[in-house]
């Protein structure tokens, strides 16, 4: 991936560990830009980042999608330009986990079903 150079203000979009955001470019640091998210294009996956989609792992993590003007330092590399409308971020979050959901429900696997009730939980807690 080519690495583009953004300033403060920019609108992009953002690869966060296993989700993907639109944001704002607020700071540039040597490796990453610090990025404050607007909305959710894709939500993370569950489960163990280093084992991705086994369970037998010491701990199936429930990982949460960044929340609304939270902000995060992503590498340069994972940044790219966003020069559409921003949704609101409620409804993008929204769709990011039906989206998620479809998926994991498209097929029945121990990993699938684990992590399709670590989203249903999330998905309580986010629109309750």
């Amino acid at each position: 991936m080519s690495e583009q150079d953004f300033k403060i203000g920019d609108k992009v979009t953002a690869i966060y560990k296993t989700g993907k955001y639109i944001g704002e470019v607020t700071d540039i640091r040597p490796a990453a830009y610090l990025v404050k998210v607007l909305a959710v294009l894709k939500h993370p996956m569950q489960g163990d980042l280093h084992n991705p989609k086994q369970t037998e792992v010491s701990m199936f993590h429930q990982r949460r999608a960044l929340a609304f003007r939270e902000q995060t330092n992503v590498p340069k590399n994972m940044v790219r330009t966003f020069d559409e409308e921003i949704p609101e971020y409620k409804e993008s979050l929204r769709e990011a986990v039906e989206k998620m959901k479809g998926t994991l429900s498209g097929a029945q696997t121990e990993w699938n079903d684990k992590s399709l009730q670590l989203l249903e939980d999330l998905a309580a807690d986010y629109f309750k």
